[in-house]
């Protein structure tokens, strides 16, 4: 069952969800970048939704908005874009897959935190899946070269026997 999940017919599936997934990102994040993208009114509208008798918002992530969030709106309207466009990047290349998963589920789930359902649960399920077939989310991308090339490149320099200097 592992080698058919992670195999190269099943990474057909898999590929093509992990491009899905991330054309998602890429046109969230191209929208944002090129138009005029301010995260304070999404702030506001998060802070909102704390109060009341059934809040969407719960009062631990809205205390982290209010104090951390809020104040740092313009780091948010930087970093939000332009992780959407990286991480979007990284899914379509198949390029540091599995860190593009995790940052795009990180940024799912704090959307879904900040009370905004819309596509949240469909892309977090969809990167989640990806990332229990680990190998097989990438064996169509470029990682499937990269990272063997890493691991090699990193066990050649650990046994590599360093030369001592003799001392002077």
């Amino acid at each position: 069952m592992k080698t058919f999940v992670k195999g190269p017919i099943m990474a057909v599936i898999w590929t093509i969800i992990r491009i899905w997934l991330g054309i998602q990102w890429i046109e969230a994040g191209f929208h944002k970048l090129t138009g005029g993208f301010d995260a304070n009114g999404f702030l506001q509208g998060a802070l909102a939704k704390a109060g009341g008798e059934n809040p969407a918002v719960q009062g631990w992530y809205a205390t982290f908005l209010e104090g951390f969030a809020v104040p740092n709106v313009e780091l948010f309207n930087t970093l939000i874009p332009w992780g959407e466009l990286l991480v979007g990047l990284g899914l379509i290349l198949g390029a540091a897959t599995i860190p593009a998963l995790i940052a795009g589920a990180f940024m799912n789930l704090n959307f879904l935190m900040a009370g905004t359902v819309s596509t949240n649960p469909i892309l977090l399920t969809a990167a989640i899946i990806l990332l229990f077939v680990g190998t097989g989310a990438y064996h169509y991308g470029t990682d499937r070269f990269t990272i063997p090339f890493i691991k090699n490149y990193i066990n050649n320099k650990k046994n590599t026997p360093k030369v001592m200097k003799p001392a002077v």
